[in-house]
């Protein structure tokens, strides 16, 4: 092992995930580490992992196992959500070396050779203060960056584990945020708000000087106020979008992404009572199209909306499964993420009766994915010949563009990772494209 420790870093899960990620790396580097591409190139592996299904677990530790068939010299640190919940079983794994309950990059710091004693202080600044850790200064791997916001989560949904591994909300104070995203916005021109539950954004922080209590929507006004970016809201509860909200986003000119993805889980209230959710269908139904139709009646009536939805759930017959699905027909998706419910021990769904069979979970899986890939086409459709805000990502010949409303797009002409700029988009059946502007480079930089 050279002065300098390699380390290579993998994550499971979660845009929360990545950005924990993001945050381990930046302390080790300050500390001297240098970050490896490849594992076959580094002295330590550091993997973070995901929790939220039994599977996600499996998939961590069977990469545990083949890095040390494939190096038996490699140190192999693991931290993340399946850590905490799972601290013990991973730390009776023999091809493990370190294992950090939780996303501390200073306890995983302490678990990398030549780093340990710089470790045992307070997380490096670089300029900040020794309880104010170092905004983070990019993301490496990507040419957005997520704007972690919170952490943790209040709710106590039946089949979520994320919320044990993770703990209570927890809000990060709105000048420290700031600071981050203007950090940030000087590397990167989208920056993703993301956390375990951004629409509780601010519950824990009281009211500022002005007497102004922090929520969502505050804290996204202060954001288009003061940095330079576009930003995008990841994932977030349907019924906790408020009004001030929706105007940002129908009002900002895509400066607020006009994207939403709004976690469903089911269309079907027995269903949802199961999983413990604490809306009802019609409550989500109605929200929905509410901000739908605020937002498509802005200027370019652009708007992406994606949703979660896990079918197969233990007590869903086929008339819960069809609430579903006629849900599903009647909103306005462009896309949606489709999963059968898989078991992960230790929650209350667990232990539900009525399991649903594998082969039929599968079918109703097809089919709701058929329809959101139909919808997608369709609203593709409608976006040809109108402009887009386009940021291009991805890697040296291998980019792509990504409009507000979250529509991938091929790019025609020479374009850069980093760019941002307007265009007119073109194509058919699905398959977007736009001209890349010979002044793209400069727009980006505006």
């Amino acid at each position: 092992m050279s002065d300098k420790p390699s380390v290579w870093f993998h994550t499971f899960g979660c845009k929360a995930n990545q950005y924990d990620t993001e945050r381990i790396r930046q302390e080790l580097e300050l500390r001297g580490a240098e970050t490896a591409l490849h594992a076959d190139l580094a002295d330590v592996a550091v993997i973070n992992t995901c929790t939220v299904t039994n599977q996600a677990d499996a998939n961590a530790r069977r990469l545990v196992r083949r890095l040390r068939r494939q190096r038996p010299d490699l140190r192999i640190v693991v931290a993340g959500c399946s850590t905490s919940f799972r601290e013990a079983e991973y730390r009776a794994l023999e091809e493990v070396d370190g294992v950090v309950p939780g996303h501390d990059p200073s306890a995983v710091a302490r678990l990398v050779p030549q780093l340990g004693d710089s470790a045992a202080a307070d997380p490096v600044t670089a300029g900040g203060s020794d309880a104010s850790p170092a905004p983070l200064q990019r993301n490496a791997r990507g040419t957005r960056a997520w704007l972690k916001i919170q952490d943790g989560c209040d709710r106590k949904c039946s089949f979520c584990a994320t919320r044990i591994a993770r703990g209570a909300s927890v809000s990060r104070p709105v000048d420290e945020v700031l600071a981050e995203a203007a950090t940030l916005a000087r590397a990167h021109p989208e920056l993703v708000i993301t956390g375990i539950h951004i629409g509780h954004y601010g519950k824990d922080l009281g009211t500022d000087s002005a007497r102004t209590r922090a929520s969502l929507a505050t804290l996204c006004e202060r954001l288009l106020q003061e940095v330079p970016a576009r930003f995008r809201l990841s994932s977030i509860e349907a019924t906790e979008i408020d009004d001030r909200l929706v105007d940002l986003l129908a009002a900002s000119d895509g400066r607020l992404a006009p994207h939403l993805h709004v976690p469903l889980q089911s269309g079907s209230d027995r269903v949802l009572r199961l999983m413990r959710r604490w809306h009802t269908r019609e409550a989500y139904r109605a929200r929905v199209l509410a901000i739908a139709d605020r937002l498509r009646a802005a200027d370019s009536g652009a708007f992406g909306l994606g949703a979660d939805i896990i079918v197969g759930f233990p007590g869903e017959g086929e008339e819960e499964f069809e609430e579903t699905r006629a849900l599903v027909e009647e909103l306005p998706y462009t896309y949606l993420h489709v999963f059968p419910y898989s078991v992960r021990d230790g929650t209350v769904a667990a232990s539900l009766p009525d399991r649903v069979p594998g082969n039929v979970a599968a079918a109703r899986s097809r089919t709701l994915r058929d329809i959101g890939l139909r919808k997608g086409e369709a609203y593709s459709e409608t976006r040809v010949g109108t402009m887009a805000d386009i940021v291009v990502e991805g890697r040296d010949d291998r980019v792509a563009g990504v409009t507000g409303d979250y529509l991938r797009v091929e790019l025609l002409g020479d374009a850069t990772p980093g760019d941002r700029f307007s265009a007119r988009l073109r194509g058919r059946a699905g398959r977007l494209t736009a001209e890349v502007p010979v002044n793209a480079r400069a727009a980006a930089a505006v």
